[in-house]
């Protein structure tokens, strides 16, 4: 291991000047640091970061805990969180809870084992405010991403799934849907409520029935792969004045769940359903794009959720609670199709 006294010798300073340099301290000579700083490349030095940490108190390492990276969605706010935090000389130690409050609390373990500054975090549920407890009793700062918790102070940066539900719901009753069943994440999850309230308010605003039997819960993650057949099947079996022309799913992967039970039961979307979900469905998104989505700004949303974090990590004057909520796009594609209603919206004739 290269240490400092050899970059030191090379260099022909003291160690002490070689440390300052390393923690570009001022006051030092353009031809000193020059030296050094070739010293350091030519001998192939890696500070110890550890060491450093004990000395800054920093470890400039920043905590990422997302529930599902292998969705879409989730990647985009790591690759953005990833981008901004590298940008301003902060690692990133990213975990996957898998939506499993179990998980989370070892990896929440394994960040405050690690000394990270500060902590963006999706949380797995309500619950996980006890453990947001537990970085605040370190003072570490703690930033929610795309979840809100009961209770919670501090920053956070959502999408807007209520207005993203009204729209998605809005845009099936212009196209005629007036049975639309709503397939939703767990409820003690704060998108799946919110995505429930846009789905309820939007049918009553346009004088439209809220049928409970319409409206199930499945995991985000849809662990059970039967579940979503199971649902299906009994929206569809459903009375015929009763059964239900279109799905809201909560989310892509949902969706994604929706579209096979669809087809495995021998219907097809959007001929015999429309559906319409939260979140893009990558990588077809790209090859042929088919679900009508509210796609949320996810890098963005990374992007922001580090900028609040590191302003907290470094103590710059803000204000007490920074509260971001950005607007979905709704993208119109081939998974909804018009149809012919005898009902008419509220307001028509």
């Amino acid at each position: 291991m290269v240490t400092i006294y050899d970059i030191a010798k090379k260099a022909n300073v003291s160690p002490m000047t070689v440390s300052r340099v390393i923690n570009n301290a001022p006051n030092i000579r353009n031809k000193t640091r020059e030296k050094v700083e070739i010293a350091i490349k030519e001998l192939g030095y890696i500070p110890n970061s550890a060491a450093r940490s004990l000395i800054s108190n920093q470890t400039k390492t920043l905590g990422l805990i997302l529930t599902d990276i292998s969705n879409p969605f989730f990647s985009k706010i790591a690759r953005g969180a990833e981008d901004a935090a590298v940008q301003m000389g902060y690692r990133v130690l990213m975990s996957n809870t898998d939506e499993d409050s179990e998980k989370e609390i070892n990896y929440i373990d394994m960040m405050l084992s690690a000394r990270v500054d500060g902590v963006l975090i999706a949380p797995t549920s309500d619950k996980t405010l006890e453990q947001i407890e537990r970085f605040k009793r370190h003072h570490i700062p703690v930033v929610l991403i795309d979840r809100l918790i009961e209770g919670f102070t501090g920053d956070y940066v959502l999408g807007d799934s209520y207005e993203g539900s009204r729209k998605l719901v809005e845009h099936l009753i212009d196209n005629g849907h007036h049975n639309i069943a709503l397939i939703n994440g767990p409820s003690n999850v704060s998108t799946a409520r919110e995505r429930k309230r846009g789905y309820i308010e939007t049918l009553k605003l346009n004088d439209l029935p809220v049928y409970e039997h319409y409206i199930s819960e499945i995991d985000y993650r849809n662990i059970e792969e039967d579940s979503a057949k199971i649902i299906v099947d009994r929206l569809i079996r459903s009375e015929p004045e009763k059964r239900p022309t279109a799905i809201f799913a909560a989310n892509n992967f949902i969706a994604i769940s929706v579209m096979k039970a669809v087809k495995e039961l021998g219907l097809q979307v959007p001929k015999d359903i429309s559906v319409v979900c939260f979140d893009e469905v990558e990588p077809v998104v790209y090859f042929d794009p088919f679900f009508t989505v509210a796609a949320q700004p996810a890098n963005e949303m990374g992007k922001i959720g580090i900028q609040f974090l590191m302003e907290r990590v470094e103590q710059k004057q803000v204000i007490s609670q920074r509260k971001v909520v950005l607007p979905p796009d709704i993208h119109i594609r081939k998974s909804t199709r018009k149809i012919n209603s005898r009902f008419s919206r509220k307001g028509e004739t």
